[in-house]
C-alpha cells in the first residue's frame, strides 16, 4: 500500500529540485556559466555542492545494503569513498585549477599539446560518466517502484527528464545551487532515521553478533524479483510457490542445508522466528558478519577487498563530474579548501548509512534472501517502528533518496554535455543544451535493459574504470615531467580497455563464478588491482620510449600548475560565449 507521506515527500524533493534549479537559471548566461559557473564558487558553497553531487544512490542506498549483507568488509566502501578526497586534496585539486582548463580533455591538451589525446580523453570522460549515470537511473526506478508501485522504467524516466531539464536550463550555475541544497537534505534524511533507530535499538534485547543467522520476528512473505542463489545453514521448513532448484513447488517444503537456486517470481513464506536464508557468498552467522576477511562473495576475498580499496581511493581522483567541480573555484587555495571541507562533510554523512546497514540486518533480514539489499534504507524505518512515526521517517528517507538520484545525475550530465559541446560541437550555450539532451537519452535507455547489481557494486566498477584511466593521466600529468602524449594515450587505452571489459561483463550479467571460476571471476568482479597498476606501468614505459616528444615548453607548463597564483603564471582559457 502506497503511503501518503511518502508520495508527498517524493513530490517535495522533485519540486524543490526544480525550484532551486530555476533560481540558478536566472544567473546562467554565458558558456562559462554553463561549464564552470564562471569560476566564482567559494569553497564552502562548492564543498556542499561537491558532497551533494558525490553522494549518489550508491552512498545513500547501496552502502547500507552492502553492510547489511556482507558486514565488516563492506565498511571499505564508505571509507574509500571518503579517503579518495585526501588524494584529490594532496595531488590534484590546486594544480588542476591552475591549469585553467574547463574540462579534463582541456587539461590533456594543455599538458601534452595533442589534439588526438584530447579526443581520446573526451571519449573516456563521456564513457565513465555514462557508466556512472546508468546505475543512478536504475536506482531511481527501483526506489519509485518500491515506494509508489510504478514500473521501474517510469521512475528512471521521471528522474531522467527532471535532470535533463535542470541541466539544459542552467548548466553548472544552476546545479550548483541544487546540489548544495541536496547535500543537506540527504544528510537530514539519513541522520534522523539513524538516530531514531539507535534509540529504538537501545531498548531491543536482541544482539547483532550471535553465532546464529538472522531471523524474522513475524510471519513474512518474500517475493523473489530476480534469480538468486541462497544458502541455508540447517534444514528449513518454508512454504514456497514458484521454482526451487529448477523444480516447481507449490506448498510446504523443506530446504535442505546447502545452496538453493530460487527463480524470479518465486514466493517464500517464513514463519515467525524462522531463520532467513542468506544470498550465497554472504556471511550467515552474526559472528562471521562482524568479522572482516569474508569479502563480498566468490573466490579470493582478500583480493576483493584490496582491489576495492584501490578502486575507491584512486577512482575519486578520476571521476570527471567530481574533477569539474574544482574548475569552478576562483583559485588553487580555494580548490584545496573545497577538498578539505568535502572530507569533513562526507565523514559526517557516512556514519549514518553504516548504522542503518547494521539495523537493516536486524529489522529487515528478508532482504538477504532476495539480494535486493539496496531497498534496506527505504523499508527499514516502517519495519522497525510502527504507526505514524515509522511512516514519517520512511517519507523522509524517500525524499533523501530522490535527492541522491537527482544531484549525482545532474553532475554527470553536466560533465558529459560539457565535453561534447566543447570537443564535438562549437562550444556555445546552444551546443551545451543539445549535448545535454543527447547525453541524457542514451544512459536512460540503457538503464531499462541492463541487469542490476547492488548499486555500490556497480559504482565500484565505475570507480575501477576511472582509477585505471583518468587517475594516472592526472597524477602523472601533474607530477611527472616525462609523460608524453603517446604514453598517456597507451595507458588510457590499456587501462580503460581492461577495466571496461571487466565492468561490462559483470554488469551485463554474462559472467558468474560458476562460468569463470577462480581468479578470472575475481578479476572480472574487482578489476582495479590489475588494471590500475597496468595503466600506470604502460604510461610510464611508453613515455620513456617516446621521451623525444616531451613538449618543449614543459617548464612553463609545470610552473603554471605548481607556482602560487600571485606570481601570475597560471592560465585562464577563454571560451566562446
Amino acid at each position: 500500500m502506497v503511503s501518503v507521506p511518502t508520495v508527498l515527500a517524493v513530490i517535495f524533493s522533485a519540486v524543490a529540485t526544480v525550484a532551486v534549479g530555476a533560481y540558478g537559471v536566472r544567473l546562467a548566461r554565458t558558456t562559462s556559466d554553463f561549464l564552470v559557473a564562471s569560476r566564482s564558487v567559494g569553497p564552502r558553497w562548492n564543498a556542499a555542492a561537491v558532497s551533494g553531487e558525490y553522494l549518489s544512490a550508491a552512498s545513500f542506498l547501496g552502502v547500507a545494503g552492502l553492510i547489511a549483507k556482507y558486514g565488516a568488509d563492506a565498511l571499505w566502501y564508505p571509507v574509500g569513498f571518503t579517503a579518495g578526497y585526501l588524494g584529490l586534496l594532496l595531488f590534484v585539486s590546486a594544480p588542476l585549477r591552475r591549469s585553467g582548463a574547463y574540462t579534463v580533455p582541456d587539461f590533456a591538451e594543455f599538458r601534452l599539446g595533442s589534439a588526438r589525446l584530447r579526443t581520446l580523453a573526451m571519449l573516456v570522460v563521456a564513457g565513465v560518466c555514462a557508466l556512472y549515470l546508468v546505475p543512478q537511473l536504475q536506482g531511481a526506478g527501483l526506489t519509485l517502484n518500491i515506494l509508489l508501485g510504478v514500473p521501474s522504467w517510469v521512475g528512471a524516466a521521471v528522474i531522467g527528464v527532471i535532470v535533463i531539464l535542470n541541466v539544459v536550463g542552467g548548466g553548472m550555475r544552476s546545479i550548483t545551487f541544487v546540489q548544495a541544497f541536496q547535500y543537506w537534505l540527504k544528510l537530514t534524511a539519513v541522520a534522523v532515521p539513524a538516530l531514531v533507530l539507535a534509540v529504538h535499538f537501545a531498548a531491543d534485547p536482541r544482539e547483532m553478533g550471535t553465532p546464529a543467522p538472522p531471523s524474522v520476528d513475524t510471519a513474512t512473505t518474500v517475493d523473489i524479483s530476480t534469480d538468486v542463489v541462497v544458502q541455508v545453514q540447517e534444514n528449513l521448513d518454508v512454504v514456497v510457490r514458484g521454482t526451487v532448484d529448477g523444480a516447481a513447488v507449490d506448498g510446504p517444503t523443506t530446504l535442505d542445508a546447502g545452496d538453493h537456486t530460487l527463480q524470479s517470481g518465486t514466493v517464500l513464506e517464513l514463519e515467525a522466528g524462522s531463520p532467513v536464508p542468506v544470498v550465497a557468498g554472504a556471511p550467515v552467522e552474526g559472528s562471521d558478519w562482524l568479522s572482516p576477511g569474508n569479502g563480498f562473495g566468490g573466490p579470493f576475498p582478500l583480493y576483493q577487498v584490496y582491489s576495492l580499496i584501490l578502486a575507491t581511493f584512486l577512482g575519486t581522483m578520476g571521476l570527471p563530474h567530481v574533477l569539474v567541480r574544482f574548475y569552478t573555484n576562483p583559485d588553487g587555495p580555494a580548490a584545496r579548501w573545497t577538498a578539505l571541507t568535502v572530507v569533513g562533510l562526507l565523514s559526517v554523512f557516512y556514519l549514518f548509512p553504516t548504522v542503518l546497514g547494521v539495523f537493516a540486518r536486524l529489522y529487515v533480514p528478508q532482504l538477504l534472501i532476495t539480494g535486493a539489499s539496496d531497498a534496506a534504507v527505504l523499508l527499514l524505518p516502517s519495519a522497525a517502528i510502527d504507526g505514524v512515526p515509522g511512516l514519517l521517517l520512511a517519507a523522509l528517507v524517500a525524499a533523501g533518496a530522490m535527492a541522491a538520484f537527482l544531484s549525482t545525475s545532474s553532475g554527470l550530465l553536466v560533465t558529459i554535455a560539457g565535453v561534447l559541446s566543447t570537443d564535438v560541437l562549437r562550444g556555445r550555450v546552444r551546443d551545451f543544451r543539445i549535448a545535454a539532451i543527447v547525453a541524457g537519452t542514451g544512459p536512460l535507455l540503457l538503464s531499462v535493459g541492463l541487469v542490476t547489481l547492488d548499486l555500490s557494486r556497480t559504482v565500484g566498477l565505475v570507480f575501477a574504470v576511472a582509477a585505471s584511466t583518468l587517475c594516472p593521466l592526472l597524477v602523472l600529468g601533474i607530477w611527472w615531467r616525462g609523460l608524453t602524449a603517446a604514453g598517456a594515450a597507451a595507458g588510457l587505452i590499456v587501462g580503460g580497455g581492461v577495466s571496461t571489459a571487466a565492468a561490462s561483463l559483470a554488469v551485463l550479467g554474462g559472467v558468474s563464478d560458476q562460468l569463470l571460476g577462480g581468479w578470472a571471476a575475481a578479476i572480472v568482479g574487482y578489476p582495479a588491482a590489475v588494471s590500475v597498476p597496468l595503466a600506470f606501468a604502460v604510461m610510464v614505459t611508453v613515455s620513456l620510449a617516446t621521451r623525444s616528444s616531451i613538449p618543449l615548453d614543459i617548464g612553463r607548463i609545470m610552473s603554471a600548475m605548481h607556482a602560487p597564483e600571485r606570481l601570475g603564471l597560471g592560465v585562464e582559457r577563454l571560451r566562446k560565449q
